[in-house]
């Protein structure tokens, strides 16, 4: 039945399903914004600091969690953070007994604690693109700035940052698309819970036509993640197409 544009709008007046977008944007913070954040920062130390077989084992460890098949990550983590999981043990053992809970059953805690999975997921792969592009970097460059009295963190804002442009805009690129489109870790350590506290676009197009049998508005709803997952990622590129040049 031809129903025009009413799917559409109906995802708009349905305070669940607007609020899947919501929560895709939230999770942008975690699963981008703060990986490629702590990747700069890191990579930098590895890059001054970590030579030789040091440094493989580091960014070994760092790109572990890239090999590891996200439902098995958001498992791992879900026992981590279960109420009587590692993550509230060291809290009680240190006196923050207080503080524990079901971090992923917690209304207020559940989304930070999805985005702590994103970070630990996607760091190393931001961490070790990013380690490559210094490399490239001219020694001089940095030697020449020692000369002039520069100090790391004047070194890393005018000379790191700024050369790798390209590479941050492949790490945003990346880890924005994860973070719209995400669904196996959420799914698998959530399932969209408590309530709606975690339900992002992935969820609900997983529900809406498997459970509900509404398959329309499903389809509206992933028509319009795509056009986010667009929107979001044209200014990026073109800040990788600038820093290519």
């Amino acid at each position: 039945t031809w129903v025009g544009l009413k799917n559409y709008i109906t995802v708009f007046q349905v305070p669940d399903l607007i609020g899947t977008i919501f929560n895709a944007f939230w999770l942008v913070v975690w699963f981008s914004f703060i990986p490629v954040g702590l990747g700069l920062v890191v990579a930098s130390v590895i890059h001054r600091v970590a030579t030789g077989r040091f440094g493989e084992v580091a960014r070994t460890v760092l790109f572990l969690p890239q090999v590891i098949p996200l439902v098995v990550a958001g498992i791992i983590w879900g026992w981590l953070f279960a109420r009587a999981g590692l993550i509230n043990q060291i809290l009680s053992a240190i006196g923050l007994g207080s503080v524990t809970r079901a971090w992923l059953g917690d209304f207020d805690w559940a989304l930070p604690a999805v985005g702590l999975v994103g970070i630990w997921v996607l760091l190393g792969f931001c961490t070790v693109l990013l380690l490559t592009g210094m490399t490239k970097v001219d020694p001089a460059l940095y030697e020449s700035a020692k000369i002039d009295g520069a100090g790391w963190l004047s070194e890393f804002v005018s000379i790191t940052v700024p050369l790798l442009r390209y590479e941050i805009g492949v790490c945003l690129t990346v880890t924005v698309i994860a973070a719209l489109a995400s669904f196996d870790i959420v799914y698998v350590s959530t399932a969209g819970g408590p309530g709606n506290s975690t339900a992002v676009p992935g969820i609900q197009i997983y529900i809406l036509p498997f459970t509900q049998r509404d398959i329309g508005l499903a389809s509206a709803l992933a028509v319009m993640l795509m056009a986010l997952v667009v929107v979001a990622i044209i200014p990026l590129q073109w800040l990788s197409k600038e820093g290519k040049q």
